[in-house]
């Protein structure tokens, strides 16, 4: 399930579940409904917080959205899309740095079935013309590119499939194991983890299939030629402990390259102090090597897996490298500057129409901006 397109010690005041977080739920008409419970976490040299607000899991009682679980700091979250940041991307940078994958070989060298004319580089930068999305639990097989691979970005969740079978190819392992073993046992993510969370206290990640299965009835955002009745292995209840994402969750078996993990709050901020001071882990990966899949590439907004953001800060602009996840996550980090940032949030829990991730993103780095101005 894709969208469209889309330190400081621990020293920093908490705000528990429950507290007055102003705003921090909101979502507003035009933007849709706020989630039901949501996490923001910022570490930088001169100020740092953690806010907790809302409920981790819901029900409904007469159509009423009703709170239960509180949301807390330590909540296991369905990371969605940001799985191809701290997941594939990372295991790529290291693999690029052992010599075991060239950014510019064909990805036929690693996976021969694969389409001519689409490199590594291409599937990270989203320019290699593949589909934004596709079915893969009715129709294993990728489809054939819908773009000319090389010259225009197109995000796409099939281009980080088949990057982490890029990565199973190159260290001959699952794409689990070998994400264990290249980034989360290295950089000590005890709590992140493919399939399912590592502990008991998650977030409820959706109602049931119901968006996707509208996906397919409706043809938006992208006009792919199944509907739902096509596919009979549809969850109906409340999605709690399972990757949301339906390639991720009915065709993978929770594990992929493009989605999949669960983590919680503490290890991103941990992820993302260790990208920021990158150059400090030079026994997993060669700095200069990082510092190519941090550069922009063709599109600005674009790096080697990772999303650029501007954040102005009192004196200067910095650009923030993360990525959004459909459920509602989302982290950065500054090189060099020893800022990370977290958002951790089950926005799909809704009537109408959730609030999109980019609203609560952009909502946290403007209040950054604004906090930037008084220190």
């Amino acid at each position: 399930m894709t969208a469209p397109d889309g330190g400081a010690g621990d020293t920093a005041p908490d705000h528990g579940a429950g507290e007055s977080a102003p705003g921090l739920l909101a979502g507003g008409q035009s933007a849709g409904e706020g989630p039901a419970g949501l996490v923001r976490a910022v570490r930088t040299p001169w100020f740092g917080w953690t806010e907790c607000a809302g409920h981790r899991t819901v029900r409904w009682e007469d159509g009423v959205r009703v709170g239960e679980e509180p949301m807390t700091a330590g909540t296991h979250h369905d990371l969605a899309s940001v799985t191809k940041v701290v997941a594939t991307t990372t295991a790529l940078i290291r693999l690029v740095s052992d010599g075991l994958v060239s950014l510019d070989a064909p990805v036929r060298t690693y996976l021969p079935d694969c389409h001519d004319g689409i490199s590594v580089r291409d599937l990270l930068l989203h320019r290699g013309g593949l589909w934004e999305w596709w079915p893969l639990y009715i129709r294993p097989e990728q489809p054939p590119p819908r773009y000319r691979p090389g010259h225009e970005r197109h995000y796409s969740d099939l281009g980080f499939v088949l990057l982490g079978q890029v990565v199973e190819v190159a260290t001959g392992l699952p794409l689990d194991r070998a994400v264990a073993e290249l980034v989360t046992g290295p950089l000590g993510l005890r709590s992140t983890r493919y399939a399912r969370p590592a502990g008991p206290d998650v977030a409820m990640s959706a109602r049931d299939d119901r968006i996707e299965m509208d996906m397919l009835d409706s043809g938006r955002p992208y006009p792919v030629p199944f509907r739902s009745a096509d596919f009979t292995g549809w969850r109906r209840e409340p999605v709690s402990g399972q990757v949301a994402d339906g390639n991720a969750h009915h065709a993978s078996g929770g594990v992929s390259g493009h989605a999949g993990l669960f983590s919680t709050v503490p290890d991103l901020l941990r992820y993302c102090a260790a990208l920021s001071a990158y150059r400090e882990h030079d026994r997993l990966w060669r700095p200069e090597v990082a510092r190519e899949f941090f550069a922009p590439g063709p599109d600005a907004q674009q790096a080697l897996g990772f999303r650029r953001y501007a954040l102005p800060l009192r004196d200067e602009t910095v650009t923030v490298l993360g990525h959004p996840g459909f459920v509602g996550c989302v982290i950065g980090f500054v090189p060099d500057r020893d800022i990370a940032l977290v958002l951790a949030g089950n926005r799909l829990l809704t009537d109408g129409p959730p609030v999109p991730t980019d609203t609560l993103w952009h909502d946290l780095l403007h209040d950054i901006t604004e906090r930037s101005r008084t220190v």
